[in-house]
């Protein structure tokens, strides 16, 4: 994070990765997200240059998230955005407690901003 950044601005969450797809379309679609919805999602996601994370809310409540890897690829995964983490760093805490028997994860950013 930019030291020059409003407190707030961002908020990040921990991110447990269930498959890895080619675009943020297909993680989205992967995660039952209908397509359309997804297509959506991505396309306003394009108002920013900081687009590497769509998140998603699907049927019953569970949040999930397409996370651009450092690979390039997308990451479809399920997300616990839970009360708002504020720092980095203590998103990749919460990462760390819930990653088990080999699974990967990544921590997410929301970018808030005013509607």
């Amino acid at each position: 994070m930019n030291s020059s950044e409003e407190p707030g601005e961002h908020c990040f969450f921990p991110a447990i990765v269930c498959f890895e797809c080619d675009s943020p379309i297909d993680a989205l679609v992967a995660l039952c997200v209908p397509r359309e919805e997804a297509m959506d999602l991505v396309a306003a996601s394009w108002r920013s240059d900081e687009s590497g994370c769509v998140v998603a809310t699907v049927d019953g409540g569970r949040t999930v998230a397409a996370i651009r890897t450092p690979e390039g690829r997308w990451a479809a995964c399920n997300a616990f955005p839970g009360a708002g983490i504020s720092t980095w760093r203590e998103a990749e805490r919460q990462l760390q407690k819930l990653l088990k028997r080999g699974r990967r994860g990544y921590v997410g950013v929301q970018i808030n901003r005013p509607l």
